[in-house]
């Protein structure tokens, strides 16, 4: 491992990368820059219902391989995450490229199809909470699990997990998104929000139980990230006003995946571990 490439030898595995316009991919790229093998996972029938729609899945495998560095390996897994068996299925594959998996970013997420306070039901509330915070949280934990002494017993309120620390560096990462729920009011995306809100929620309750086992975990607020659903031919929202509003900021811009992107690459090395816990906001100020 080098200065030039921190990542050197590690594996990541990104989920919720289809697009070249995400965040996900975005994350990739940054990772892949640092050194890292990368894996990512994909749920394409996801975009194509949406109105940015879906993209060359091809493309996106050859945008992120150009990233590599030499000697690095690429691979991709294609996973419907509603679906909870496929959680440890997802992990094995991305695995199986090297042997193990040393950073997890949850980016995958469902959008669209949301709606207000009086539109909600259970059948909406249940499909956002399975893709954005169930999904997660099983992830997050077949990724522990995988670093952790086996135990026949429940642990009680309390209990803290047995690691084999103190630990010269850390044993790996885990990155969960969160959204801009924890700023203000997100009108019309209910179900969104609260699926998000609950990741910022737990945050420091599921970071504490992975450090004994070495493990960071983090939670990344993006902010405001054009991936096609602030472009007029492709929104689902009413844009009014919106330029003016961008203008008035210090930046004059909404973000870009690339954003995000530097931070979670900067937290992935043994330069940003001792972060730990944080539920931080990267968005260029918006949320004052």
């Amino acid at each position: 491992m080098s200065a030039h490439l921190p990542l050197q030898g590690k594996t990541a595995l990104v989920t919720g990368v289809s697009r070249r316009r995400g965040i996900g991919f975005a994350v990739a790229t940054k990772l892949a820059t640092l050194g890292a093998h990368v894996v990512i996972h994909h749920h394409r029938p996801h975009d194509l219902d949406l109105p940015w729609g879906g993209d060359d899945l091809d493309a996106v495998r050859d945008g992120i391989r150009a990233h590599l560095t030499e000697g690095a390996r690429f691979a991709d897994v294609s996973a419907d995450l509603r679906d909870p068996t496929t959680v440890p299925e997802v992990l094995s594959a991305a695995a199986a490229l090297t042997g193990a998996v040393d950073v997890l970013v949850c980016n995958h997420a469902k959008s669209g199809d949301d709606g207000s306070i009086l539109d909600m039901t259970p059948e909406r509330l249940s499909a956002f909470w399975e893709v954005n915070t169930r999904a997660t949280m099983l992830l997050t934990a077949e990724f522990a699990r995988r670093r952790a002494p086996v135990s026949e017993e429940p642990r009680r309120p309390g209990d803290r997990i047995t690691g084999a620390g103190p630990y010269a560096e850390p044993q790996g990462h885990v990155f969960w998104m969160t959204s801009g729920q924890i700023h203000g009011a997100m009108r019309g995306e209910v179900a969104y929000a609260a699926s998000k809100a609950a990741l910022a929620g737990v945050t420091a309750t599921v970071a504490a139980e992975l450090l004994e086992l070495g493990i960071v975990l983090n939670t990344v607020n993006p902010g405001p990230v054009n991936t096609g659903y602030m472009d007029p031919e492709t929104t689902d929202r009413s844009l009014e006003d919106l330029d003016a509003y961008v203008a008035s900021t210090p930046f004059g811009r909404v973000g870009t995946p690339q954003d995000p992107a530097e931070l979670i690459g900067w937290l992935a090395t043994s330069a940003g571990s001792w972060v730990v816990g944080q539920v931080l906001t990267s968005d260029g100020g918006f949320g004052l």
